[in-house]
Order: C-alpha cells, then structure tokens, then sequence
C-alpha cells in the first residue's frame, strides 16, 4: 500500500515553503517520525517529519522548489497498512495511560541536581502531541536521551521514557542557556565536488582568527584618498642613495609604518583592546604588518616601538622581518605584540580592501595600490588637471569600542601625514 505525504501546515499564515533538501533519499526506509525533508518559509526554517513507516518509492519535488501546504511531496510503501500503524500507536498511548507501574508509586528524587541537555530541540508535531497529553514540558523533552538522526527524540524514547517512570521530571539542568547568544545556523549547503585539499595547520588557525574576529567585533570600514605624489618623487629620488648610505632598501613600507605610527600616538584610543568591560589602552606603539608566506598563508611581523624609530632603523626592521618571512625563519618573538596591524593590498595590486580586525586590537588599515590619474589640484593660479599618485586608504574598526568619530579622524590623519611628506627632509 503506498501512502501520499503531504506537506504539513507550518503556521497560520504560511501557505508555502521553500525545499531546502531531504534526509532521504528513494529506496531508503523510514520510520514514522523521522525527518524526512526540511524546508524554509519567509519566518523560519523548519524539519518536517514522516508520518508514516515504510520505503520511499517517490521524492516529488527538488532543492529550491517552492511547496505549497497540503501539496503531496513523497510517495511512501507502507510496510504495515496505515490504519494499522494509527491503531497500534492509539493502543499503545492508551496503554501507558492505563498501565501502573511501580516506579510511579515511588516519590521522585528531588535531590539530583544535574541533567544532561540536549543540544537538538527540535520536537515533532508528534512529540509535542504525546507530551501534552503526559504533561511534560518542553525542559523535561530536552532531558530525555535521544537516539534519532542528529540527535532527534523519536517516539520510542518518548515511550520508554515515559515507561521507566520519567526519571528526569524533577532534575535541574546544571545551566540555563542563554537566550541572546549567537547560535551558527546548521545549513546543509551543496559544497559541490572536486578535488580535496587538507587544510594545513596555519589554514585552520587563520580561518578559525578570522572567524572568531568577525563573530567578537561589529566591523564598520571607512575610506580616504591620498595624494602621496610628493612622497612618491622623493622616495624615487632618493631610494639608491638610502641603500648607499645604510645598505638597506626604501621600500615604501616603512613610510608607511612612520605615518601610521604618528598618527596612533595622536590618537591613543586607537592602540586599545576589549577586556571585558575595560579598555586596555597600550603603552607601546607595535605596528603588525600582514605578510605573505611562500606557501600563500598570511603571517603578522611586529615593528616594535615603531613610534620612537627613524627612518633607517624602520627600513632595518621592516626588511629584516619581510627577508625572514620569505625564508619561513620568523621566531615567535617576531609575531607577538602587535597592538596595531597594516596590510599593504596594493602589493597585489588591489584598489583597496575591507581588512578584518587583527584581534584583540581595534582597528586594521588596508592600504592600496598606488596610481596614477588625472586629478583636478589648486594652484596659485586657479585649478588644473594633473597627473598625481593617488592612494585609497581603508580603516576596519571595532563599533564597540570606536566610533566613526575617532576612526574617521585618525584614518585622516594617516592621510595627511602621507600627503604632507617632508620632501625637505635629509638622509
């Protein structure tokens, strides 16, 4: 005998839902009870169980096709006829009202104090019937052992439960879960195929930061544009006389790091950390600086006290960390500190970017490639077009603690000590 399932009222508004996938699939066996399919509505998604026992012959709809309420969705061979799975389970909900077992006569233990929760709580429409009808809360199901499909109550726990003489009815769950807190959704996405790569041990450990950054700070980002033109002229122009005289090469890095060191030190409220309640405002300025590895994984060297540094030591330090990175020989005294964190996107040519913030600290800035284009300048004979070096700027920082006030303003002053460059200024 075969048995249509029908899609199940969802709500008293809901007329249709979305298919999100099946449990099953043809030719396997259910059992009343069991999830069968899982669908979404526009107020909440929702697993829908089998209402019978029996093989699946037929799965009539796709991912992604919208189902209305009442429409059939499978085709189900009854491995007992319906009337009599309804009437055995009548009987035995009959059974269990009229049976006295001893352990009832018993008075419960009010003297255990921990109970073991269920992480699922999802209860069928067939569980929510049962437990009515035995007066048992919802607190008391998320107490009951479990043995369906990712942890589903089925009916037969219930049942036995209810026949060992609900042992659990008077326990206290060791802690009430919080109902505010941030719970990852479990979607059951088609990843697709393809070749497998295993993760390597910094993979793990950066997704898992990035991860953790993102769910702790509320990121809001801002942007500037700066001209770094004279900056630009006078780095070109005096780059192979700096490695001459200091045997280091002027990457455009450690000016960089100069400039946001200053800026940090005027505005101290950006060197900070979250504990807690507390601010933690920082004594040292160490700018991180987000490196690549040779095999593509990212890595953060620290310029420590980049504040009280001049130029030649910052090129020193700046060079001395990224020829390590290249050589995968970076120590761990080399990656601690950081108390602020610069990534240069415009390495790879990049415009600008949108950093996540380097935790625990509050703010990251992302500094793109520079360009050059057409620009509209004032002159002391009025506006011309010229060509300038132009760069995008982008701060991500943490709204708990930073305020597009404060993040605003040091973003532009990062700015305006790149575009106000000494050119004057002597090796």
């Amino acid at each position: 005998m075969e048995f249509e399932m029908k899609m199940p009222k969802l709500g008293e508004s809901i007329t249709e839902a979305t298919l999100l996938g099946w449990f099953k699939n043809v030719g396997d066996s259910i059992e009343e009870d069991e999830m069968l399919l899982e669908v979404a509505t526009d107020k909440v998604d929702s697993e829908v169980p089998s209402s019978v026992s029996g093989v699946i012959k037929k799965l009539l709809f796709e991912k992604n096709d919208i189902i209305k309420i009442g429409a059939t969705v499978a085709i189900i061979e009854l491995d007992k006829s319906l009337k009599t799975q309804k009437k055995e389970l009548k009987t035995k909900e009959a059974n269990l009202k009229t049976e006295k077992k001893p352990q009832a006569k018993k008075k419960p233990k009010k003297a255990i104090v921990k109970a073991q929760q269920n992480n699922n709580t999802f209860f069928s429409p067939l569980i929510i019937s049962i437990a009515k009808e035995q007066h048992i809360s919802f607190e008391e199901l998320a107490r009951i052992p479990a043995t369906g499909k990712d942890g589903r109550l089925r009916k037969s726990d219930l049942f036995q439960y209810i026949e060992d003489g609900r042992p659990a009815q008077f326990v206290q769950p060791t802690a009430q879960p919080d109902p505010t807190a941030y719970r990852i959704p479990q979607l059951n996405l088609d990843k697709g195929t393809g070749k497998i790569v295993k993760m390597d041990r910094m993979r793990q450990m950066i997704a898992d930061h990035m991860v953790y950054s993102k769910h702790t700070s509320p990121h809001v980002t801002a942007y500037v544009e700066a001209d770094l033109t004279e900056m630009v002229m006078w780095r070109n122009k005096n780059k192979v006389a700096f490695q001459e005289k200091y045997n280091e090469k002027l990457t455009f890095t450690p000016l960089f790091v100069e400039a946001v060191a200053k800026a940090v030190k005027a505005f101290p409220m950006i060197n900070v950390s979250v504990d807690g309640e507390n601010i933690i405002v920082k004594e040292n300025i160490n700018i991180g600086m987000a490196t690549a590895l040779p095999s593509g994984n990212l890595i953060v060297p620290v310029v420590k006290n980049a504040d009280t540094k001049n130029l030649q030591d910052l090129a020193k330090n700046v060079n001395e960390l990224a020829g390590k990175a290249r050589e995968n020989k970076l120590n761990a005294d080399d990656i601690q500190g950081s108390t602020f964190t610069i990534s240069n996107v415009g390495t790879f040519g990049s415009v600008m970017g949108t950093p996540i913030i380097n935790q625990p600290e509050v703010a990251i800035l992302a500094l793109g490639i520079i360009k050059k284009r057409a620009e509209v300048i004032e002159t002391a004979t009025g506006d011309e077009i010229a060509i300038r070096s132009m760069m995008y700027l982008s701060l991500s920082f943490d709204h708990r603690v930073v305020d597009g006030y404060l993040g605003g303003s040091f973003l532009r002053r990062v700015a305006d000590e790149l575009e106000q460059f000494d050119t004057d200024r002597i090796l």
